[in-house]
């Protein structure tokens, strides 16, 4: 039984390390991606610096030392210290709304974060592409190869005039062109992969995509996708703050109290004892409450663009990614029953076909499973950016 558990064990652990080369390099570009960790340092200090301004003010002491005249009268001296407070509701505001708005740098970090992640998402989705398309490639290659090579031979023998020898040299041609060109856009997607990874290379291998699906009900999936989205979450933590300053502002409104003790002292006499003082905010707060209460409306305005935006933004998106699931399966029913690359080449073998009949046949077959490859890549390029909004 324990050689049993170890046994599970190993193949669990291998299964985690068996995940697809895409997974590994989107956990690798969250762990390396030097934006992120620059936008958590600067986070990290404007947390704090919303931490500051939160507390009492600072204790005032005052010292006075005056010179008499005429000098038969002696010298005075005065020492004050005093402390305004502000209620106790007052400074639990301030916290309450400093804690908020670190909230928000969480969220501001979340929503950069997934911008991120979703350009390797895409990245990766075009990697799958170039690699699946590459194997195709090959193929291609090794027949067109294969045919120039018997071309030669029978040009040789005089079976086949310089004509025939032309064409299948620029048919070998046109596709080493195509391998070369896919190579430059490949290797452009690693590079920018890899500066998104911090500088670090990270190989994309596969040439399947993951096994996922578009979200049968677009309603139920946009419930639970609006309630993760931190676009969404900010601008609603910010109609919360904004009411939270209207109260703010409405108690300092309030007066503040000061509290201290004083100390004079003159020759032969000293007096000493506390002082208290009131501040009345006559002036200085005028129109902060209205301003307050403007910014919460203006806020629940945003608030309110925010959703329906981001509603037909992917709705829009849901539906042009059901259109191009739906041209991609197509394409792929279309190619699984009509490959007919083997009866071509037999064809042209037994003398039934001309060469350029076989070319044409060939490219309109080749033509088509690179709108499949292509139709592929677009369906899940939509579908990563809405699947974006699940992590």
């Amino acid at each position: 039984m324990k050689n049993l558990l170890i046994i599970i064990a190993i193949m669990a652990g291998s299964s985690v390390f068996a995940q697809n080369s895409v997974d590994r390099a989107l956990r690798s570009v969250e762990q390396n991606n030097t934006a992120l960790k620059a936008l958590k340092e600067e986070i990290d200090a404007q947390k704090l610096e919303n931490k500051t301004g939160i507390y009492l003010p600072n204790p005032e002491v005052e010292f006075n030392y005056l010179w008499g005249n005429p000098n038969n009268i002696g010298n005075r001296n005065d020492i004050a210290v005093s402390q305004t407070f502000d209620f106790a509701t007052i400074t639990g505001m301030k916290r309450k709304i400093a804690n908020k708005r670190n909230s928000l740098l969480e969220l501001q970090y979340k929503s950069e974060s997934l911008n991120v992640m979703l350009q390797a998402r895409q990245y990766c989705v075009d990697l799958i592409y170039y690699n699946a398309l590459k194997r195709e490639l090959d193929l291609r290659l090794e027949h067109a190869a294969t045919l120039a090579d018997g071309y030669k031979n029978r040009l040789e023998k005089g079976d086949a005039n310089i004509l025939e020898y032309n064409k299948v040299q620029l048919n070998l041609a046109a596709v080493k062109g195509e391998m070369s060109s896919l190579e430059t856009e490949r290797k452009s997607a690693l590079a920018e992969l890899k500066r998104l990874n911090g500088g670090v290379a990270v190989p994309v291998d596969d040439s399947e995509y993951p096994d996922v699906s578009l979200p049968d009900n677009f309603d139920e999936w946009f419930a639970q996708a609006e309630q993760k989205n931190p676009v969404l979450e900010y601008v609603k933590q910010e109609v919360e703050i904004a009411k939270n300053q209207v109260s703010l502002n409405r108690a300092t409104s309030l007066p503040s109290l000061s509290a201290g003790f004083m100390r004079e002292k003159v020759v032969g006499e000293a007096y000493q004892g506390i002082s208290l003082g009131i501040s009345i905010p006559l002036w200085e707060n005028r129109n902060r409450v209205k301003q307050a209460k403007a910014a919460v409306k203006a806020s629940e305005a945003k608030q309110e663009d925010s959703r329906l935006q981001f509603y037909e933004y992917l709705k829009n998106l849901y539906e042009r990614t059901k259109g191009l699931e739906a041209t991609a399966n197509d394409y792929k029913q279309s190619l699984s029953s009509l490959n007919s690359t083997g009866l071509l080449k037999k064809a042209l073998d037994a003398g039934e076909i001309s060469l350029l009949d076989y070319i044409v046949e060939i490219g309109l077959y080749y033509n088509t499973v690179n709108l499949r490859l292509e139709a592929e890549r677009e369906f899940q390029k939509t579908l990563a950016e809405i699947l974006n909004f699940e992590f």
